[in-house]
């Protein structure tokens, strides 16, 4: 199929969409209670957050993981960032999106392979946000218009630069999950360490153009193309990272008992190759990611991103490893 032909479907597809489309209402079972019953229902049936989750008694004003924080996915975010929710993951949307993004996943519907939809996520991404190739031939120079990939290339260079900032914004407003580190520990607030990134974090270079929409929709993309094609996943996943300073981020446990809790940061990367982490750090660290907590993970999209090194790119807080010192 031309470009030609599939902008025109595309279009066309579109304009319908937006014509017949009426939000869903939400059902509830009779006695329920309503919305105020469902998250009466959801709250009685999350696991309690353990109590090696929570920061130690004197040192909450200077620990970002106590302060209080709203999220956009129904879950408590005390709850989400616990290794309770990783014993017992359960589905993760961000509200609104997929009934903002019909259009788009009426046409992943229809795609048999991973290959045939990622061509169709970009394809769609491209025709909302303006990074169409056209816009190179504009005989007026256009203001930069960030995308998705440019935050994914960004934080492949460096977890800690600008993209990676406004990567963990998104993460914090989304999921109610604090960064934890930025170029250094974010501690008390406030600090010139804050500063940093809260300047980052909402830079117009890399903070324009809907990006937090523009994620959102990466996000529940991932999600539908695993439950579509059962990979990675379906559930869990086996990954590792290497790191050189395991101590500041324990929670609980000793290390050299090969098992502990740790706190990784709001956002967070990890590979599916043992190999590969052992090259980033004296200790390597094994966990199980709920698969519902996985933004990017290879072969998602057809750019050639993160690829050298397998990576996956994670929903943070607290996880139960396995750790070795040295190699395995």
């Amino acid at each position: 199929m031309t470009t030609c032909n599939r902008a025109a479907i595309w279009q066309a597809s579109s304009a319908a969409a937006a014509a017949a489309w009426a939000p869903d209402k939400p059902s509830f079972a009779p006695n329920s209670g309503g919305i105020l019953g469902g998250m009466r229902s959801l709250t009685r049936e999350a696991p309690a957050t353990p109590e090696h989750d929570l920061p130690p008694d004197g040192q909450a004003a200077d620990s970002p993981v106590a302060w209080y924080r709203g999220n956009m996915v129904g879950v408590p975010t005390d709850i989400l960032a616990s290794t309770a929710f990783n014993q017992h993951p359960v589905a993760l949307h961000i509200h609104g999106t997929r009934e903002s993004q019909t259009t788009l996943f009426r046409h992943l519907a229809s795609c048999q392979t991973q290959e045939e939809a990622a061509e169709v996520f970009q394809y769609g991404m491209a025709q909302q946000f303006g990074r169409d190739q056209a816009d190179t031939d504009h005989p007026i120079p256009l203001r930069y218009h960030t995308s998705y990939l440019d935050l994914l290339r960004g934080w492949g260079f460096d977890a800690n630069s600008p993209q990676g900032a406004v990567l963990k914004g998104w993460v914090e407003s989304r999921f109610g999950l604090m960064p934890t580190f930025h170029k250094e520990t974010l501690g008390r607030f406030p600090s010139p360490a804050w500063v940093t990134y809260l300047e980052e974090k909402v830079h117009s270079r890399f903070h324009n153009n809907a990006i937090n929409f523009q994620l959102d929709t990466l996000f529940e993309y991932c999600q539908w193309s695993i439950r579509r094609f059962g990979e990675p996943g379906p559930s869990r996943i086996r990954l590792w990272r290497g790191t050189n300073n395991l101590e500041e981020q324990l929670v609980h446990g000793d290390p050299a008992s090969h098992r502990c809790v740790m706190r990784f940061n709001n956002l967070v990367s990890f590979t599916a190759s043992a190999e590969r982490a052992e090259e980033f750090g004296d200790w390597l660290v094994e966990v199980t990611v709920p698969a519902s907590k996985v933004l990017f993970h290879p072969g998602l999209l057809s750019e050639p991103l993160l690829n050298s090194e397998n990576e996956y790119i994670v929903i943070g807080g607290n996880y139960t490893v396995r750790a070795w010192h040295g190699y395995l």
